[in-house]
C-alpha cells in the first residue's frame, strides 16, 4: 500500500524533521507516554502493559496524558516494540523490572520457520486503531510517531530469551549459523515493514526504528550481519511521504554506518555531544537528542543548563528536534519534564548556523 502524499507540514516536528526553517526548536521525549506521570501509574494498578496495548482506547489515552500535561511537539504512540511479535503468536511476556522474555527462544531453522507474516489489521489492530484515535484526537500541528524495533534488536530478545548484558547467543547465531541467522532477519525484516507502513497507513506524521542493543556490535559485525536488514527496512518504507527516524543506544562507534542506513534523520544518545555527532552525521541529515536521561534527576537549574548546552550545540542549525537521549527513566520529577520543556520553547541561539538551509530532498 502507498500512503498519498501529504501538504506542506505546518506542525513544527515536520518541519523540523524535514530541515526547514522552524520559529523554535520542537521538543518530545522518549518514553513520554507513561513511565513517569500519577495518571497512567493509576492505569498500570488495574492492567499490565500487554493488557494496555490490547485495548485501543487505552493506548490512546496513554498516549495522550502527557499532551494534555505540556506543550509538547509530538505524541509518541503508547506500546512495546514487541508488539507484532505478540500479534503473530510468539509466546512471550513483559516481565515487570526485566523485560520481554521469550519461552521458546529461537536458534534454529525450525523457529524460524514458526515467524509467521504479519497482518497488521488482524494481528494488532488495537495498535493500528489507536494511532486514528490520536491523530482524530490532537491538532494537525502535533505530530505522532509511530515506532517499531529493528530487526537485530527484535532479534536479539527472540535469540537470547530475555534481556542480556553481553549478546552471546545472539552473537554465536549471527557468526556461527549464518544460514540461520540471514533466515531471522529477513522475517524480521518483513514484520517490521509491514507494522510500520501499517502506522504510517493509519496517520503517523514520522515512523522510528529502535534499535536498542546494536550498540553492542563492533564495526565489522555490523557492517557484515546487520546493516544491509537495516537499509532493507527503510528501503521498504522510502515511498511513504513521513520521516523516518534511526535510533540505537551506545553505537557512537557506528554512526559512519547509520548516517547513510536510510533515515532522514539520526537519533543520537547521551555519549557523543550533538555538535561532533552531528559533523559526523552530516548536515545534509537532521537529528534528534540528546540530554541524558539521568540529567533529569538532578536540581532545576542544572537540568535547565544542561538542556540549554544541547541547544547551544545545535546552534539553530536547520534539522534539530529536542530529545532525550535515551527514554525517559520512570521516577524522573515531573516538573524537571515540564522545566527542560519550557528552557526548549523559550530558548533563541545567539547565532545560528546558515550552512544547510536547503531541505533534505
Amino acid at each position: 500500500m502507498t500512503v498519498p502524499p501529504k501538504p506542506e507540514p505546518t506542525g513544527l516536528f515536520e518541519r523540523a524533521t524535514r530541515r526547514l526553517p522552524v520559529e523554535r526548536t520542537p521538543v518530545w521525549f522518549m518514553r513520554q507516554a507513561g513511565r513517569t506521570l500519577p495518571e497512567y501509574r493509576k492505569l498500570r494498578e488495574r492492567w499490565t502493559l500487554l493488557q494496555m496495548c490490547a485495548d485501543p482506547a487505552l493506548c490512546a489515552e496513554v498516549t495522550l496524558q502527557p499532551m494534555r500535561r505540556m506543550p509538547l511537539d509530538a505524541a509518541v504512540m503508547f506500546g512495546d516494540i514487541m508488539l507484532p511479535l505478540v500479534g503473530i503468536g510468539v509466546d512471550l511476556d513483559i516481565v515487570e523490572g526485566v523485560g520481554p522474555v521469550i519461552a521458546h527462544p529461537i536458534r534454529d531453522l525450525a523457529g524460524v520457520a514458526a515467524l509467521r507474516d504479519l497482518e497488521p489489521e488482524a494481528d494488532v489492530p488495537a495498535a493500528i486503531e489507536a494511532v486514528r484515535l490520536v491523530r482524530a484526537a490532537l491538532e494537525p500541528e502535533r505530530a505522532v510517531l509511530g515506532f517499531a524495533g529493528a530487526p537485530f534488536t527484535l532479534a536479539a530478545y527472540l535469540v537470547e530469551g530475555r534481556p542480556t548484558r553481553d549478546f552471546a547467543k545472539t552473537k554465536a547465531l549471527m557468526l556461527g549459523a549464518p544460514d540461520v541467522w540471514a533466515a531471522l532477519m529477513e522475517r524480521l525484516v518483513a514484520i517490521v515493514v509491514r507494522f510500520m507502513r501499517a502506522n504510517a497507513q493509519a496517520g503517523v506524521s514520522a515512523l522510528q526504528l529502535f534499535d536498542s542493543w546494536v550498540g553492542a556490535l563492533s564495526v565489522t559485525d555490523y557492517d557484515r550481519h546487520v546493516r544491509p536488514w537495516t537499509q532493507q527496512v527503510f528501503a521498504g518504507l522510502r515511498d511513504l511521504d513521513v520521516p523516518l527516524v534511526h535510533f540505537g543506544t551506545g553505537c557512537s562507534h557506528l554512526l559512519d554506518q547509520m548516517k547513510d542506513d536510510g533515515a532522514h534523520i539520526i537519533g543520537l544518545d547521551w555519549r557523543t555531544p550533538l555538535d561532533e555527532a552531528w559533523a559526523r552525521v552530516g548536515h545534509d541529515k537532521g537529528v534528534q537528542g540528546n540530554l541524558d536521561p539521568a540529567a533529569l534527576s538532578a536540581p532545576a537549574d542544572v537540568v535547565a543548563a544542561a538542556a540549554r548546552e544541547v541547544l547551544d550545540r545545535a546552534a539553530g542549525r536547520p534539522g534539530h528536534v529536542f530529545n532525550l537521549g535515551h527514554g525517559m527513566l520512570p521516577h524522573t520529577p515531573l516538573a524537571n519534564i515540564e522545566r527542560v520543556v519550557e528552557v526548549v520553547q523559550t530558548y533563541r541561539p545567539s547565532t545560528v548556523v546558515t550552512d544547510a538551509m536547503a531541505p533534505a530532498a
